[in-house]
């Protein structure tokens, strides 16, 4: 059960953004430079994942001409709806294949070890059905939630549920196992009703990410980013 393949999630609408998402894709908003999604295909390609495929809907033109750069790189475009998280995975599937999967968002900035072969390295799919790497929320960098998971001795999730706050937040990083996506009828879905079923099973899994995390989906997150990477070439 090798991890051959990607998805990056680049069809969102990138709300968050404002008004700069109305004429640009939010994968395609530049950080030095450098559009967010070229960041992620950086991450997944020094992993040595080489099938890449991205999710399309907002702005897709922009995202496509740019990505036809890239070799083995496959777009999917969801139209006329936008799938969502669970939805565009499931409808990736006849090019992603039936073995288990990374999943990247494309509006993250990692500065340290690379997200993805830390999952590789750490899968095991005797026991998971999903291996999410997260971030204690105190280590998060323009982050404005309250935390996601809960995480015991053994590295199993539980979730925030109805409590105020949780110490560990998903960093956009995960490995999936597919098959049950094959269960659901719906065409446009989260990915939080695969991972409550997994959860419920308990085979949902984290570890935590020891580098530097910062949340670029929105104008502010772009400015540290901006700064932390300057920093960082710097030490």
């Amino acid at each position: 059960m090798s991890i051959e393949s990607a998805l990056i999630f680049g069809a969102g609408f990138g709300t968050r953004m404002g008004d700069i998402t109305k004429i640009t894709p939010k994968p395609m908003i530049r950080v030095l430079n450098k559009p967010l999604i070229d960041y992620a295909i950086d991450v997944i390609l020094s992993a040595n994942i080489q099938n890449i495929s991205v999710n399309l809907h907002h702005l897709p033109k922009q995202i496509e001409d740019h990505l036809s750069k890239f070799e083995n790189i496959q777009t999917i475009h969801e139209q006329p709806n936008i799938l969502e998280t669970g939805g565009g995975l499931k409808n990736a599937l006849p090019i992603l294949g039936s073995n288990p999967v990374v999943t990247l968002n494309s509006d993250i900035i990692w500065i340290g070890s690379n997200p993805v072969g830390s999952l590789l390295k750490s899968w095991d799919p005797k026991k998971m059905d999903a291996l999410l790497m997260l971030i204690p929320i105190q280590n998060t960098k323009e982050y404005c939630g309250q935390g996601d998971f809960y995480l015991d001795s053994d590295n199993l999730l539980t979730r925030r549920g109805n409590k105020p706050n949780a110490p560990y937040v998903y960093t956009g990083a995960q490995i999936i196992k597919t098959e049950l996506l094959n269960n659901r009828n719906e065409k446009s879905f989260s990915i939080n009703l695969l991972w409550n079923e997994i959860l419920n099973k308990k085979k949902a899994f984290g570890i935590v990410y020891d580098g530097s995390w910062i949340d670029v989906g929105h104008p502010k997150g772009i400015d540290t980013a901006t700064k932390e990477l300057l920093n960082n070439r710097n030490v």
